[in-house]
């Protein structure tokens, strides 16, 4: 059996507000990116069956312009963590079909570390705002999810789409 596995960088964020970080919005451009995300995703059959979200407000907004209508955990160890706890968090996931939203410089690298090949695309590397990576993982349970063994399926950022 597989499990496909959706690793989400939050869209473009705004920096205009003095405000702390986590609470950090979209920008304009992060708004229709994340929209355009979720049309591209709905259109592509790649509907999750739990998000994974970290709790910063930029995360929150981007899962919620999927319109994906699909269940969200929110969790503040997915806030600016490293690669090795985005996998222990999704080793513990139940779905089919997992979407993991989270940032750089973890949610880019756990991508790269997932991939037995990087897909042909040079910004799969900076993994900028939107960046999205569809994992095909040959396992039955995420307990068995291994870096260096899953096929990137698809690649795509907000501004391949827009």
């Amino acid at each position: 059996m597989n499990k496909t596995l959706i690793v989400m960088r939050h869209a473009k964020s705004s920096w205009d507000e003095p405000v702390e970080d986590k609470c950090r919005l979209l920008n304009e451009r992060g708004r229709n990116g994340a929209t355009a995300l979720g049309d591209w995703m709905r259109r592509a059959a790649l509907i999750p069956d739990e998000i994974l979200c970290s709790s910063a407000a930029r995360t929150q907004e981007t899962a919620d312009r999927l319109a994906l209508d699909t269940p969200l955990t929110l969790n503040d160890a997915l806030y600016m963590t490293s690669s090795d706890v985005l996998m222990k968090h999704v080793q513990r996931a139940h779905a089919d079909t997992l979407l993991i939203v989270a940032h750089n410089p973890g949610i880019g690298e756990f991508a790269e570390r997932l991939a037995k090949t990087a897909p042909n695309n040079p910004r799969f590397f900076d993994y900028p705002s939107g960046a999205t990576t569809v994992f095909t993982c040959d396992i039955a349970d995420w307990s068995a999810l291994h870096f260096h063994q899953n096929t990137a399926a698809h690649f795509t950022t907000p501004h391949d789409l827009l």
